[in-house]
């Protein structure tokens, strides 16, 4: 059972690092079109579209992927003190 805590806490952690990723994405040029580009979007726009729909964004400053990680963080420490318990 610690094997599997062990993998969501992972999967949390390459989803928070993607969506820095993408945050990071938006400060420089880029190419929309490089697979790795289009990756990154693919995997974090559903989520991230949740919090645009919340948030409107203030002037040219999106707010909505620091709430997104703030909730993912939260939804992360929520997951694993589940899993550890069921242990």
């Amino acid at each position: 059972m610690n094997f599997i805590v062990e993998v969501v806490n992972v999967a949390f952690m390459v989803y928070t690092w993607l969506i820095i990723a993408r945050i990071v994405l938006s400060w420089v040029k880029h190419n929309p079109y490089h697979p790795a580009v289009r990756f990154i979007y693919d995997l974090t726009e559903p989520y991230l579209g949740i919090f645009r729909r919340v948030i409107p964004p203030l002037g040219m400053i999106d707010l909505s992927p620091i709430a997104a990680l703030l909730v993912l963080q939260l939804l992360r420490g929520l997951v694993i003190s589940l899993l550890t318990s069921l242990i």
